[in-house]
């Protein structure tokens, strides 16, 4: 599984028109799952989200994680981030994992988020979305469960 993590001031995520997931202060994560990937990876990726220190101190410094501050996330699915860009002008997706299989884990990653605590607001898999969100810092950073 790849993730792109980035800390958000605020966050949402609309299909056609209509917002569907929206967060204050938190994370947004984009969401990747490879054909190889399974349910260790999303528990692995879970873990590492919740409790990566990325969120200031009093003194400045990053030193606390999403569980201490109480923030919430965005979970956003996100095929395109197994596009391999090698060779040609269009990218090749044959990386990513077919969609029943991605929404499979994509689902169980986000219930991991959930069970630790954390309140997750999700876009919808496979459709169309627009995503807007305010980076706080900004900070992003890229998460791979390999």
């Amino acid at each position: 599984m790849r993730i792109v993590l980035q800390r958000s001031k605020n966050a949402k995520v609309t299909v056609n028109g209509e917002i569907v997931g929206e967060i204050e202060s938190g994370l947004v994560l984009l969401v990747g799952v490879t054909h190889e990937d399974g349910e260790e990876d999303a528990v692995y990726l879970a873990d590492k989200v919740v409790n990566l220190r990325i969120f200031e101190d009093e003194n400045g410094k990053m030193n606390h994680s999403l569980l201490d501050k109480g923030g919430q996330i965005l979970s956003v699915s996100q095929f395109t981030l197994y596009g391999d860009c090698r060779k040609g002008r269009r990218p090749n997706f044959m990386e990513a994992a077919k969609p029943e299989q991605a929404e499979k884990l994509y689902e169980f990653f986000n219930e991991e988020l959930r069970k630790k605590g954390i309140s997750v607001e999700t876009g919808i898999f496979g459709a169309m979305m627009d995503v807007s969100l305010i980076n706080d810092g900004p900070v992003t950073l890229l998460l791979d469960s390999k």
